[in-house]
């Protein structure tokens, strides 16, 4: 093939890549978060949490997440005293989430995981760099309803 007649295709697409090393990172940052016997789910819940209180409505919303899916989330961090909901005093019919000081804990171990893992998977990254690629990851047209949880 001539370079006239160049494939259209390079061999290394961006889909391919991205597929790739998200398959890594994914494995390893799974390893992290299991440091604290957290799942990637709980593990966001509780980093939403971490800001303060929420409205159980709202934190779906952050989540993107069903509030049928978040009720589940919500019982098994409840379960392990990562969490408690209680009602809304200015509205009965309503539920605030908080984190727990047993959930801080947790989240502090699986926040110092995390960084470790970032830390080696952009050890050559500038600041600058990972913010660019920060940004154009967030330019990505992705759908969270094409998502397939495999938890």
């Amino acid at each position: 093939m001539t370079a006239a007649q160049e494939s259209p295709h390079p061999p290394q697409r961006l889909g391919l890549l991205l597929a790739w090393h998200g398959s890594i990172t994914e494995t390893l940052m799974k390893k992290a978060l299991s440091t604290a016997g957290l799942s990637p789910r709980h593990a966001m819940t509780l980093m939403h949490l971490e800001e303060g209180p929420l409205g159980q409505r709202a934190l779906a919303e952050r989540l993107e997440v069903d509030p049928s899916v978040l009720v589940g989330i919500l019982n098994d961090l409840e379960g392990e005293g990562l969490a408690v909901r209680r009602r809304d005093p200015a509205d009965r019919r309503r539920h605030n989430v908080a984190i727990t000081d047993a959930g801080s804990t947790a989240l502090a171990k699986t926040n110092a995981a995390l960084d470790e893992v970032e830390l080696s998977l952009f050890s050559a990254f500038s600041r600058a760099d990972q913010e660019a690629l920060r940004a154009l990851l967030g330019r990505i047209d992705s759908n969270p309803d094409h998502f397939t949880c495999g938890e």
